[in-house]
């Protein structure tokens, strides 16, 4: 049955109580994982070599609290470069098991070490010749005892006033996974593009997997005139294809030049041009700003900031237009 818990009065609460209540929160757990760095030693570089030296898979497990740790654990392992996935100690018991291989490695989860769940199934686990990785705050425990590997995330006291909800304990375990997590992925040489690879979806991956060849326009999206081209055929080239400027190419498709907006101004400014009777070679900028295909897209987002223009011409190594792209091809595809 749960407890029933009568509303406070919000204008009877103590604003410095509160403030005081927070920061000791936090200064208890700031304390907690103070405490866990001397004791990062040789049992943690065992961990790591068996983690690394492992086939399979690390299993991570725990039950309550330290169960919703061990899933986080579990994820940040998987995306930095140590394939893992948490399984639920009581499922395990009910076929759970199954999904737990003789190659694999389990990490377990528990601050008392005697959490029943997680014992239940150490006998399974230890009959397969499964290594086990515990962490638990009683290096004196159940759990401890059996593990290959214990690593102490003891705690002085919790947050929690009353000394009953997981507080500074589940801080210093998830710690103590994360230390784990970087620790093999510098140790794996583990790459920001190895994360990217593994968040495709993320900011990060968008940004190093992204290639030009992904967002440019090719083919009839290529606004192209040829350096005879007038300038109002320039300019409906630019109002058809949409990118505020237009190559101007050659007969084979090598780049001459380029005709943006900024030149129509320029034109516009200078009182001397006859504009009726113009080509657009006379008002194009020679030597334009561009970029490969096989490049990624923040690239081309780094170098439109550099020199201040808001598209590019894509050419291959014959200096052909086989692309184009503008700032806002690159914030539909969220590089920017």
């Amino acid at each position: 049955m749960n407890a029933h818990v009568a509303p406070a009065n919000p204008n009877a609460i103590n604003a410095d109580a509160i403030v005081q209540s927070a920061r000791t929160v936090i200064a208890t757990e700031a304390a907690t994982i103070s405490a866990l760095e001397p004791r990062i030693g040789p049992e943690f570089v065992e961990a790591c070599r068996l983690i690394i030296s492992c086939a399979g898979r690390v299993v991570v497990t725990g039950m309550g609290k330290s169960g919703h740790v061990a899933r986080k654990i579990a994820a940040t392992l998987a995306s930095t470069g140590t394939p893992a996935f948490f399984v639920h100690p009581g499922e395990a018991s009910h076929g759970d098991l199954g999904m737990i291989l003789p190659q694999d490695i389990v990490l377990a989860l528990s601050n008392s070490g005697e959490t029943d769940e997680v014992l239940f199934i150490l006998p399974v686990i230890k009959r397969q010749g499964i290594p086990l990785i515990a962490i638990t705050g009683n290096a004196h425990s159940s759990l401890a005892d059996q593990a290959n590997v214990h690593l102490d995330a003891s705690i002085a006291v919790e947050a929690c006033p009353l000394g009953l909800a997981p507080t500074a304990s589940t801080t210093a375990a998830l710690v103590m996974g994360d230390a784990l997590a970087i620790a093999l992925l510098e140790a794996r040489g583990f790459t920001s593009e190895d994360f990217a690879r593994s968040h495709p979806a993320g900011s990060l991956g968008r940004r190093l997997l992204l290639h030009i060849s992904d967002v440019m326009h090719t083919g009839e999206g290529i606004p192209a005139v040829p350096p005879n081209a007038s300038l109002t055929q320039a300019l409906m080239e630019m109002t058809r294809k949409h990118l505020g400027m237009t190559a101007v190419v050659d007969a084979d498709h090598r780049l001459l030049g380029v005709f943006t907006d900024g030149d129509l101004r320029r034109a516009l400014d200078d009182d001397d041009l006859d504009l009726r009777g113009a080509t657009v070679a006379e008002l194009m900028t020679r030597g334009p700003k561009t970029i490969g295909a096989d490049k990624l897209a923040i690239e081309a987002a780094q170098l439109m900031e550099k020199h201040q223009i808001h598209a590019l011409l894509v050419v291959n190594d014959q200096q052909q237009v086989v692309g184009a792209l503008n700032i806002h091809d690159l914030l539909r595809a969220r590089v920017v």
